[in-house]
């Protein structure tokens, strides 16, 4: 398959880094030394189904395809304010798409779970034409006293159009148990039948530990894809990976002797955005001509579970109407 259409879209309100030391122990430097994050967008007026129909409209729009054109809708999302119904269904109707879709929950590596999905679809000729939306609000996960998350997190959507084609080279995509790192839970009702009483938890967050099985896991993926397909790392000509930390990109970059130029990044603008960073990242990239055609792409990312996903793609030049 093949990427033919892109779009993203952000919260209005943009927070520095200076605007959190009214309430938080932390100061611009102490952010931005440890993460690279300078501002962040956070929904206050929108709601994150609003940034899911405009990312996707703009994909689809860019695409050359009309609404009805759609055979199956994928949504990455972690968690929202319905647990039923999906996001994807909430969405769907307002986009003018009429076709099965679902929410996947992939954590931050729910992008290329929902590539790697669409592709075994594609490839199976169950569809044609699939739209992958990653709508993400990690702010409301956080205990915003606490400067160890909290200052990390970004909200945000992104979105591409996928159909036939030639331009996806492999995927590779793990998962394994490692609860205790990183967890946020929500708790249910009570029953007449277990009356254990559950209380919502903030994200939980064990940094170091994330830190090093991130940059583990994705030099392996990395590692191993690159390897499958015979390449090294100077084949690749732009490595889009997960926008969480400057410091786990740059300790990927540093193992693969690769310059800077190649690992383009815009967590300094919106934090980590979840599944949507990637997305939201060759959105910008691509808009702004900064791709050039028949690149060739390695996408990866990892997230809670723990998880971790990884794609090689030949991109082809989008054209986008003014």
């Amino acid at each position: 398959m093949k990427i033919i259409g892109t779009g993203s879209a952000l919260p209005e309100k943009v927070v520095y880094n200076d605007m959190l030391t009214g309430f938080l122990d932390t100061s611009d430097s102490w952010i931005t030394t440890r993460t690279g994050i300078q501002t962040r967008h956070l929904l206050s007026k929108e709601t994150l189904s609003e940034l899911a129909i405009t990312s996707a409209s703009a994909a689809i729009q860019s695409s050359g395809l009309q609404p009805s054109d759609i055979d199956y809708l994928i949504c990455s999302n972690v968690a929202n304010s319905y647990v039923t119904p999906s996001l994807s269904s909430i969405i769907l109707s307002p986009l003018g798409c009429c076709c099965p879709c679902t929410d996947l929950n992939g954590a931050c590596a729910g992008f290329l779970y929902a590539l790697d999905i669409a592709d075994a679809f594609i490839s199976t000729h169950r569809a044609k034409n699939i739209l992958i939306v990653a709508a993400e609000e990690p702010s409301r996960f956080c205990n915003w006293h606490e400067r160890e998350t909290s200052v990390l997190f970004g909200d945000g959507a992104g979105a591409v159009v996928v159909t036939e084609g030639n331009g996806f080279v492999d995927f590779r995509v793990t998962a394994d148990t490692h609860t205790d790192v990183l967890y946020y839970k929500r708790s249910l009702e009570t029953t007449p039948y277990d009356r254990v009483e559950e209380k919502t938890m903030p994200l939980v967050m064990q940094g170091r530990e994330v830190f090093k099985l991130a940059v583990r896991a994705c030099i392996k993926d990395v590692d191993t894809i690159l390897e499958k397909n015979n390449l090294t790392g100077d084949d690749i000509d732009m490595y889009l990976l997960h926008q969480a930390n400057l410091r786990i990109i740059d300790s990927i970059r540093e193992h693969l002797g690769q310059p800077k130029e190649k690992f383009p990044t815009n967590l300094q603008k919106y934090g980590n955005t979840s599944s949507a960073s990637i997305l939201i990242l060759i959105d910008e990239l691509s808009r702004e001509g900064l791709i050039p055609d028949q690149s060739t792409l390695l996408l990866s990312a990892f997230g809670g579970g723990f998880v971790t996903g990884a794609a090689i793609t030949k991109w082809s030049k989008i054209e986008y109407n003014s």
